[in-house]
């Protein structure tokens, strides 16, 4: 997830260099706002589960530090809302995916992607079955942007992060010492 969500810190890059080249060249490269602000996002979502793996998430440690048992149980139950809010966040991400499949709702702005992109993201969703169909009825043309593809990194981050907060309360209540260290900033 770290290495994904950096990839798409450098898509942000490569979008901020081609469109000052478009606008030196006086070209229009429609969208690019857009995808800049779909990488943003997939950035931020991926980078959540890692980010918590290397302990970058600020945990406010005054009441942890009162004596060794209490530490534990504040630590223990602050992981536990975590964990549910963190499950719940995911569950309704993938909701809000469906959702706009079933609408089929699709982006406003300049933003186009090929068919064959669509069709191959909506293989995941069918029966092996029903591939050579969905590859038939595929065209060559470029659509405006359903909104569940860029919705997608934000599934698949929230899920992420929701695993890795149940794998650490697991191990939290199994080694009863806490797997997360922060780095040490002076």
């Amino acid at each position: 997830a770290g290495a994904l969500a950096a990839c798409f810190m450098v898509l942000i890059l490569l979008l901020i260099i081609a469109q000052m080249i478009a606008r030196w060249s006086s070209l229009t490269f429609h969208g690019s706002t857009e995808y800049a602000g779909y990488a943003m996002a997939a950035t931020s979502f991926f980078a959540l589960a890692y980010t918590l793996t290397q302990g970058g998430h600020i945990r406010v440690s005054v009441l942890l530090n009162l004596n060794r048992h209490t530490k534990f149980w504040l630590d223990v139950l602050a992981m536990f809302i975590a964990a549910v809010t963190a499950t719940y966040f995911a569950r309704y991400a993938i909701k809000t995916n469906i959702m706009s499949e079933m609408l089929n709702d699709r982006t406003q702005g300049q933003d186009y992607v090929p068919e064959w992109l669509l069709t191959f993201f909506s293989m995941f969703a069918n029966s092996p079955a029903k591939w050579g169909e969905l590859w038939a009825n595929t065209g060559s043309d470029w659509v405006f942007t359903p909104v569940w593809l860029p919705q997608l990194p934000m599934s698949v981050g929230t899920v992420l992060l929701a695993v890795a907060i149940w794998d650490y309360l697991t191990r939290l209540l199994a080694l009863r010492e806490s797997q997360i260290h922060a780095e040490a900033l002076e």
